[in-house]
């Protein structure tokens, strides 16, 4: 059967059920084709007032069971909350577009990891802490030294722009990355940006070098089992919730780098659980995925103690600023942060990160949203749907030019 629709009406994911012709009869596209949004803005240009589609769209989830599909990632929030409100409807929306588009709900039974009996744990049960992971991580592995050098010279009385700007520029790998980043939609300078010291110019001195001690810790992560997740994934998420803390705190006017970076480390001390405990992990994970809960919820059940803690023990090693180091330990429990709205800020980024994620195959609960933190950032939910705007306005060609 088909059905014969307005072009207003046409939506991407939708299978042609006649071939569509221009105006000296060549075929346009063929019948059966799945509409992609390039499709639909093509008919909308060449002024096609309407096109038959299947009536039976292949089998696409219904707005209904797009529904029920995320509201299981909602369980665990207070659901009268308005700013949760929104945030399930952004979740709604962007699941629904994408299975317009021909994508597959996920089967829930399944999780992200796959066989891991072949892995090891470096501790037993009950022989790990925070801090022993920690030791054992940074007695086998050193911080680059690129890091140090960077903060040394930073808080030298000496430290000048050129300075700072020559040693990031004598490593290729993280000059490249951030002349990538600066050249991206985050800072859309009107001229491209050629060199590390014209980079410095543009965004500061210190916003330099804190996006290039994100970069730098990013690079430090290369050997975590595969089994247990897709680096990839794994580095969508963060910048994810980096570039919506970046957005949230050029909203509060407070350093944006400082809040892009935290946003890029805030799961940091998950790696290193990883690293470490790979089969409790993937315990952790199946846990989260079978109770909806958020997976830090299920470290502490089966752990006694999440990421977090992890990450505060690791950030102090490497000497971390406290103030940048307590918005990623307190992401989860920002009130308890010395600088609450910092906290906040990386806190919300992060729920909506995962909320933003459920529409790329996410696996875990939403994390709830803490009432105190969000009435600190002063904000209407409905500013959450206009943040979104700016956040797709930005976030594909950033990963491009990050990852």
């Amino acid at each position: 059967m088909a059905l014969k629709l307005n072009i207003d009406a046409i939506r991407p994911g939708m299978v042609l059920a006649a071939d569509v012709l221009s105006r000296d009869g060549k075929v346009l596209f063929a019948s059966g084709s799945a509409l992609e949004p390039w499709h639909v803005q093509i008919l909308k240009t060449l002024g096609i007032a309407d096109v038959e589609v299947s009536e039976d769209q292949s089998g696409l989830p219904s707005p209904a069971e797009v529904l029920e599909y995320v509201r299981d990632f909602f369980l665990y929030v207070n659901p009268d909350h308005p700013a949760m409100q929104v945030i399930f409807e952004i979740a709604a929306e962007r699941t629904g577009e994408r299975t317009r588009r021909g994508w597959r709900l996920p089967d829930l039974a399944t999780r992200r990891a796959k066989n891991v009996e072949h892995l090891e744990d470096v501790f037993g049960p009950g022989q790990f802490t925070p801090e022993t992971i920690v030791k054992h991580e940074t007695e086998l592995s050193s911080f680059p030294d690129i890091y140090f050098r960077l903060k040394d010279l930073l808080e030298s009385p000496s430290a000048s722009a050129k300075r700072i700007a020559d040693l990031i520029a004598g490593d290729v790998g993280l000059s490249a990355k951030l002349l990538k980043l600066v050249n991206s939609p985050l800072y859309s300078p009107a001229q491209p940006v050629d060199s590390i010291s014209r980079a410095v110019a543009l965004v500061g001195t210190n916003e330099l070098t804190t996006l290039a001690l994100g970069i730098t810790a990013i690079n430090y992560f290369k050997d975590i089992p595969p089994e247990l997740i897709d680096m990839p994934t794994f580095w969508r998420h963060s910048l994810t919730c980096a570039v919506l803390a970046l957005l949230l705190a050029k909203r509060r006017g407070l350093p944006p780098e400082r809040f892009f970076t935290a946003g890029l480390l805030h799961d940091v001390g998950r790696l290193i659980l990883f690293k470490k405990l790979p089969y409790a992990s993937t315990e952790a994970m199946i846990h989260a995925r079978e109770n909806a809960l958020p997976l830090m919820e299920a470290e502490r059940i089966l752990l006694e103690f999440d990421h977090t803690d992890v990450s505060r023990v690791l950030l102090a090693e490497w000497k971390f600023p406290e103030q940048f180091r307590d918005s990623i330990n307190h992401h989860h429990d920002p009130m308890d942060c010395a600088q609450p709205v910092d906290a906040a800020i990386v806190h919300l980024a992060d729920l909506m990160a995962n909320a933003v994620g459920i529409a790329d195959g996410g696996m875990y609960a939403v994390p709830d949203l803490d009432a105190s933190a969000w009435d600190l950032l002063e904000m209407q939910p409905t500013e959450l749907q206009a943040l979104m705007i700016e956040f797709d306005a930005q976030f594909e060609k950033t990963l491009t030019a990050f990852l």
